[in-house]
């Protein structure tokens, strides 16, 4: 188990990445929560309840004995994770979908999308119960997978038709990526400044820092940094678990 979890996705033996898999889909994984607006009644809280110890002095003679108070409310923040899902990343996007299936657990504001060269959300196919039956499915849905990257093109997709929904605004941000653009990189510069502004937190995950020797100098990885909250490995079953423990923290 301990080589199982230390060992890169891409030496992997079939026998090998089918029992990882079945430790990916296993992990559980915690998102932040955040405060709301919304408030409710708590013994204690930081808002007195003016009302609520009215009705109560009642039952006293019009003395307020009984003080009623409300808390905020808090919920679990959105979670987005986005897959590259092109040639370069390979060796490692089935192990990385899987951690995606195991992040539906998490509750229902989990959103994950795919791309290479276009952005596709396969967010309502890893609900399904039979995790290979979701890969197979993604696969047939996905028209570029192992093809080439578009990281900044997708990003705006992404944008575009989601930046004025509940599901990114506030969200932890999952962004899994070798970050080799074949695309504009000024365009990645300028959608990941986008994707900060609306995200909680942005995180980075790449196969590639697994290498002591790897430095970030991909022009499309340079221009992404900037707007990167934390930026992590993700090239085995152990960085996964680190992962999955950092996004609750």
């Amino acid at each position: 188990a301990e080589v199982l979890r230390s060992k890169s996705f891409g030496e992997l033996t079939d026998e090998e990445r089918a029992r990882v898999a079945a430790l990916i889909r296993a992990l559980r994984l915690q998102v932040p929560v955040e405060r709301t607006r919304r408030s409710r009644p708590a013994s204690k809280g930081e808002r007195f309840d003016l009302r609520r110890t009215l009705r109560r002095s009642l039952r006293t003679q019009g003395e307020p004995f009984d003080r009623a108070w409300r808390a905020r409310t808090a919920r679990r923040r959105p979670l987005v994770l986005i897959l590259d899902i092109s040639g370069s990343m390979a060796p490692y996007s089935r192990a990385l979908m899987q951690f995606a299936y195991a992040a539906m657990a998490a509750g229902r504001r989990v959103e994950t999308f795919a791309f290479g060269t276009r952005l596709t959300r396969v967010t309502r196919t890893l609900r399904t119960k039979d995790p290979d039956r979701a890969l197979h499915e993604i696969g047939r849905q996905v028209e570029d997978w192992e093809g080439g990257t578009r990281i900044g093109e997708s990003l705006k997709s992404l944008l575009d038709a989601w930046s004025q929904r509940a599901a990114l605004r506030g969200a932890v941000v999952v962004l899994c990526s070798d970050g080799l653009e074949r695309g504009d990189p000024e365009l990645l510069r300028a959608q990941m400044a986008r994707l900060r502004r609306l995200a909680y937190r942005v995180i980075w995950v790449t196969p590639l820092k697994g290498s002591p020797r790897y430095e970030p100098l991909a022009r499309g990885m340079a221009a992404a940094l900037p707007s990167v909250d934390l930026f992590v490995s993700g090239h085995n079953l152990e960085s996964l678990e680190d992962l999955a423990a950092t996004l609750g923290g």
